[in-house]
């Protein structure tokens, strides 16, 4: 391998998969591009891409019902693209766990931003040992995006993963919704705060609320983790 950063693209449009391709790797990015739901699948085991770039209305099986498949097994960073604008839709792809969205008709160096931004948001840090917030029974380590929980690995998805890591590394401050689609999602994001209560309520599901420590609402305010 050459070292360069993966991007899968996945759209059924042929000429705005070789564009989008062509933005990426003049940024240095490698490129592969796949233009149906199935093959997004096939190729997202095969190559293990470091991004995907997921268009929303795809044949056969849409980029939902790949996002939510995809899920399943990997937390690679997927940003959504479509020609779909309404805030529902944004919603529903970012819930379904898509770290992004962009609707077409988009601005090349914008997504070449964003991909970067979302590349730099999951990379890894370095100084493991540094990067581990330890609490009763729970370890969150942001070196490799892995939560242990009663000794045992949990999956998070990317945003999940970071929202719980920004409130941990915290300890009972209390932060807006606002504040947390700011810091987590982006000053870019323009969407509904309804997001962060549906991370929370997933992290919450993985995490036994009758621990110690955990995820506190602050009611009329937002959220904090802290001791209950």
């Amino acid at each position: 391998m050459n070292g360069k950063q993966k991007i899968l693209i996945v759209d059924d449009d042929k000429h705005i998969a070789e564009l989008i391709s062509l933005y990426l790797e003049k940024e240095g990015f490698d490129t592969k591009e796949a233009y149906d739901g199935r093959e997004a699948i096939k190729e997202i085991g095969a190559i293990k891409p470091d991004l995907v770039i997921l268009d929303l209305m795809l044949p056969g099986m849409d980029g939902y019902q790949v996002c939510a498949e995809v899920r399943k097994t990997s937390n690679v960073p997927i940003i959504m693209l479509t020609a779909k604008g309404e805030t529902f839709d944004k919603v529903l792809g970012l819930e379904l766990g898509a770290d992004d969205y962009m609707v077409k008709p988009f601005d090349s160096k914008e997504l070449v931003a964003r991909v970067k931004a979302v590349l730099r948001r999951y990379e890894p840090k370095q100084q493991e040992d540094a990067n581990i917030l330890r609490f009763p029974n729970l370890e969150i380590n942001i070196s490799n995006y892995s939560v242990t929980y009663h000794g045992k690995s949990l999956e998070f998805p990317p945003k999940e993963f970071e929202l719980l890591y920004y409130l941990a590394e915290h300890p009972n401050r209390v932060f807006t919704r606002e504040q947390l689609l700011d810091q987590i999602w982006g000053y870019e994001y323009i969407g509904d705060t309804r997001t962060v209560d549906v991370h929370v309520k997933r992290i919450r599901e993985k995490l036994n609320q009758e621990d110690e420590w955990g995820i506190l609402t602050v009611w009329s305010v937002g959220y904090k983790f802290g001791q209950k």
